[in-house]
């Protein structure tokens, strides 16, 4: 092995993992840094990189592209892992990878390599994503095949060769961050009877300390969002202003048992605020504009390109048979909507598209109702006419039917029940 390009993250596990691969490979060492915003990106990393041995230290601003290209894909499919998670890192690996495998093209690299330990998704993500762009890269994860060194053991093997380390205070947790979401885990938080504890958020204040409750208008075209209170934004300052307002007000916290990839359940605390404002929002837009078939069969692809997305199958055909799908259902998905962000719920009070399909003349009961009440007598002769005829074939609901089992129960001899009579009751 010649050259390798390593995902540099600029902490401590990385610096080793610079002199480890020079050590062990014999390779020259060329470091990747991606910004993907929410303080994804270490202050003075370059140096760091090159302090540590690399040869070429390459810093890349990909914010932009990661939530135009990613996180407003997911958003368009309402793709949320299990109904809880907003998938941010799971959204961001495959924007990594490629980066990974574009530099070890133009370098010349052997492999690529990243900092993975061999019990989370990442690593999967990570190795899949790599060899479906370039089959013929290694691929290298230090803390998998051997570098597993303590903290201490970090930092003396640091020292003993000279590398430059951040000077930071050891989190109790484990943490990633980009623009759509922060994620916190080990430590107390591996208990999930554990309350987690106030130093596991860094982005949003409690509920119970929110300011009062604030409105603002989110504005969709083609299911993405791009404006708020009527301003125009790009994607990167949309979701940082939402990000920001959301956490002022408690938004976005996620506490949640998850089925991790890798066939155990983990317990992950999430900050989301941006992720919940829009998924929120998105939904309800879409309540108004799509049709009821459309609804139904979009849950299916959320769920399922949800599942992909964790997975680390973002290259896959049928991630992107179902994205293109996803982006054909938004063609409608064009209005506004009106949020309150109050002490930690981002709640919609109101929507409003050209394009929906609400008509208040057919769903008004007071005066100018437009819908044909007589229509409905057909309607339910047509409908209910299945059921009639399996009722008359197989025998109807209550009654016996073959051996002694029945598809109901009677129920009235043994409920309360109270019978008033009138006066002629009984009469002749």
């Amino acid at each position: 092995m010649n050259k390798v390009v390593l995902a540099y993250s600029g902490g401590l596990d990385t610096s080793v993992a610079v002199a480890w691969l020079r050590e062990q490979y014999g390779a020259e060492v060329v470091t990747l840094t991606v910004d993907l915003g929410g303080g994804s990106i270490r202050e003075g990393v370059e140096r760091r990189a090159m302090a540590a041995g690399a040869s070429k230290a390459y810093v890349v601003d990909a914010r932009e592209t990661f939530v135009s290209q990613y996180v407003w894909r997911a958003l368009q499919a309402n793709a949320v892992y299990q109904g809880a998670y907003p998938l941010a890192t799971a959204l961001a690996r495959p924007l990594l990878a490629q980066l990974l495998v574009e530099v070890a093209q133009k370098e010349g690299a052997d492999a690529v390599a990243h900092g993975c330990t061999g019990k989370g998704n990442d690593q999967v993500r990570f190795d899949v994503a790599v060899h479906a762009l370039d089959p013929g890269l290694e691929v290298i994860a230090p803390m998998r095949v051997g570098m597993g060194l303590t903290r201490e053991q970090s930092i003396d093997y640091a020292n003993a060769r000279g590398i430059e380390l951040p000077i930071t205070k050891a989190s109790p947790y484990s943490i990633d961050v980009n623009l759509w979401g922060r994620s916190c885990e080990t430590g107390v938080l591996e208990d999930p009877w554990v309350t987690p504890p106030d130093d596991a958020y860094a982005w949003t204040v409690a509920p119970s300390d929110a300011p009062a409750p604030v409105e603002l208008v989110i504005g969709f075209e083609g299911g993405i969002p791009v404006s708020i209170d009527g301003e125009r934004l790009g994607s990167v300052a949309l979701v940082q202003r939402l990000h920001d307002l959301g956490g002022a007000h408690g938004v976005g916290r996620i506490d949640h048992v998850e089925d991790r990839l890798v066939g155990i359940k983990s317990r992950e605390i999430y900050e989301a605020p941006a992720a919940v404002i829009l998924h929120t929002a998105h939904k309800a837009l879409e309540g108004l504009v799509l049709s009821k078939e459309q609804l139904r069969f979009n849950r299916l692809v959320a769920d399922e390109l949800a599942q992909i997305i964790y997975d680390g199958l973002w290259f896959s055909a049928l991630s992107r048979d179902l994205r293109t799908y996803a982006m054909s259902s938004q063609r409608v998905v064009s209005g506004d909507v009106r949020m309150r962000l109050d002490h930690g719920r981002a709640v919609v009070v109101g929507r409003r598209s050209p394009l929906s399909l609400y008509d208040k003349n057919l769903a008004t009961y007071d005066e100018g109702d437009a819908f044909d009440h007589a229509s409905a007598v057909g309607f339910i002769e047509i409908f209910g006419l299945p059921l009639r005829v399996e009722a008359a074939r197989h025998g109807a609901v209550g009654k016996h039917h073959g051996a002694a089992w029945t598809w109901t129960e009677p129920l009235l001899a043994d409920l309360p029940t109270t019978v008033a009579e009138g006066a002629g009751a009984g009469a002749g």
